[in-house]
């Protein structure tokens, strides 16, 4: 479970009207309510290393741009899907950490992940930071337009990109300040011509990067692994209670055993049938945390997530979690939850920004200014550089 540190601010929307733009700070102990909060996308995490889970994510909601940052401790593997309503990319906010596979891909940092709203698989390795930010389609193509000349490519929307250094580090030290003024000073957010000028700032730098950027896309190879990943999981997901064996896998979804061993390898790490066990734990451990010990019991929930060796189980899930079943089913909700009522104690390093990073944004954001249609009106001419330089007093 998770409390948050939350400030509420009031940015007017285009039409000028009033509506709340939330700033949140958030601590969990536990995979599933961190994975709920992703807003942008929809889907499940598995850590996969032994440990206690520890995450800390930060959203801001700008008038339309999103913006999450975030820090895991363990190992994991992400499966879901961007939801329709919005277009999103991620990549790695601290540069010296190892690379995360995304479907299959490697991710470097400097790298930036285009999504669509397929099924993606994306596995991380410990003391993972990322960052992502998101827009409505018609609005990144709006900006596109104005900025470019034309909309966003269509064409292939799960690839990765390679934007030039110098704008990759605008971009990260654009992001890291915006979370930076969230974590330490958001009270600054409830300037509405601050919020704005950094709105239109991220978006231009952030199309910048997706149309000048260089390109990379799934082989061939690396598509048909996706689809066969994508059929397995939707196998998993019709038969949460059966135990499964390889042979029948492969045989419902029609690939062979080593193909299938090879795309699983590929997108999440580990052959099929280790995934499918970590998978099953994960989820059998999520509905004993959330049950009634009064009514239920071990024995149903396990074989209700496909587990019938019950000495089995019960050793594997001890090893696995550091505790038996039982105690699990036992353990009362505050024994989940952590309070965030002081600065994290996570190593989650801030990318600051220097004065030069918004020197160089002026240009850009008083183009957009004139020309985006959700320009923010500013009241005064000095009103935009001394919001500015508030910023750059707390960023530097």
């Amino acid at each position: 479970m998770s409390i948050s540190t939350e400030t509420l601010v009031k940015v007017e929307n285009h039409k000028g009207s009033s509506a709340p733009a939330p700033c949140k700070v958030l601590s969990f102990t536990d995979p599933f309510p961190y994975q709920s909060a992703f807003r942008s996308v929809d889907g499940e995490l598995f850590p996969t290393a032994k440990g206690e889970f520890r995450a800390e994510l930060m959203q801001i909601s700008m008038s339309k741009l999103w913006i999450h940052g975030a820090h895991e401790n363990l190992p994991r593997v992400y499966v879901g899907a961007v939801r329709p309503h919005r277009a999103a990319i991620g990549f790695l906010t601290e540069a010296n950490q190892p690379a995360m596979q995304h479907c299959g891909m490697e991710v470097l940092p400097g790298d930036i992940i285009v999504n669509n709203a397929d099924m993606m698989h994306r596995r991380t390795e410990a003391n993972c930071e990322w960052g992502s930010m998101s827009l409505p389609p018609d609005d990144l193509n709006a900006a596109c337009k104005i900025i470019t000349g034309h909309e966003f490519s269509k064409a292939s929307l799960k690839h990765l990109v390679r934007p030039s250094p110098t704008l990759m580090s605008r971009l990260l030290k654009l992001h890291g300040t915006v979370r930076q003024i969230a974590k330490t000073t958001p009270n600054l957010l409830e300037l509405h011509e601050v919020v704005r000028a950094l709105e239109q700032e991220l978006i231009h730098v952030m199309i910048m990067c997706l149309t000048e950027g260089e390109s990379s896309e799934l082989t061939a190879g690396g598509r048909r692994h996706d689809m066969i990943v994508a059929r397995f999981e939707e196998f998993l997901d019709a038969n949460p209670d059966k135990p499964l064996y390889l042979t029948e896998i492969c045989a419902a979804i029609g690939v062979a055993e080593r193909t299938l061993r090879a795309a699983c390898e590929e997108h999440v790490g580990m052959g099929p049938i280790r995934y499918l066990n970590l998978r099953r734990m994960h989820l059998v451990r999520r509905s004993l945390l959330r049950a009634d010990p009064s009514t239920a019991t071990v024995t149903r929930l396990a074989t209700d997530h496909g587990f019938w060796e019950l000495g089995r189980f019960s050793v594997a899930y001890r090893a696995l979690f550091g505790e038996s079943p039982s105690e699990s089913l036992r353990r009362p909700p505050d024994g989940r939850r952590i309070s965030l009522d002081r600065p994290s104690t996570l190593e989650s390093p801030i990318l600051h920004s220097r004065r030069s990073s918004f020197d160089c944004a002026t240009g850009p954001v008083r183009t957009l200014e004139r020309n985006y249609p959700f320009r923010p009106k500013l009241h005064g001419a000095q009103n935009g550089p001394r919001y500015f330089s508030k910023l750059i007093k707390v960023a530097g």
